[in-house]
């Protein structure tokens, strides 16, 4: 369904069970990303209030997430810690249409988010089915159900209002974009790392 070309090597779940405390953090700042990223895109594209309606429920759900991150990490006595880069996603940054027009630049976001939900269902899938502590396999499991979902309406949204740009086209390319850059990732201690 995600159509990711390259999947993530197992070894990085190990990888993030050994350094819970670290990959709960990045994941945190990972949510509050996600729900800014949602209301930039509807401050950019006003016009469209289903498009509104749907990024609002999303952007509420990412800071439920990440209220249930952060809730975690408390709960274990860990601490937040400062805001992470991830470069995982400043690579994908790269791939962004940097001239065309409003409808273009918009398809590119849209697509853009999808695939960060993509990706980031997969490694919650990952990681709910192999790290050995049963809360936060739960848990996973639950935001990979949710991340899918996420992923399904920005790329109906680009698809729907992308009038003049060949939408499947340009999701093409940037999975193959994508499954370039993801080979330099599962080796770090983040959720995209």
């Amino acid at each position: 369904m995600l159509h990711l070309q390259l999947e993530t090597d197992p070894r990085w779940a190990k990888l993030a069970e050994s350094n819970i405390e670290e990959i709960l953090t990045d994941h945190a700042w990972c949510e509050q990303k996600a729900a800014t990223s949602a209301i930039t895109l509807i401050t950019q594209n006003p016009e469209y209030p289903d498009m509104v309606t749907e990024l609002l429920e999303i952007a509420r759900e990412e800071l439920e997430h990440f209220q249930m991150v952060h809730d975690i990490i408390k709960a274990r006595g860990y601490e937040l810690g400062p805001e992470r880069k991830d470069s995982y996603v400043h690579q994908l940054f790269k791939f962004m249409n940097k001239g065309g027009n409003r409808i273009q630049r918009m398809v590119d976001k849209l697509l853009l988010s999808a695939m960060i939900e993509a990706r980031s269902c997969e490694r919650f899938k990952l990681l709910s089915n192999t790290i050995k502590d049963k809360e936060l396999s739960k848990f996973y499991y639950d935001l990979m159900v949710s991340e899918a979902s996420h992923y399904t309406t920005f790329i109906t949204f680009a698809r729907t209002y992308g009038k003049g740009v060949n939408v499947e086209k340009r999701w093409k390319e940037l999975v193959t974009f994508e499954s370039e850059i993801i080979k330099s990732y599962g080796t770090g201690d983040s959720l995209h790392g």
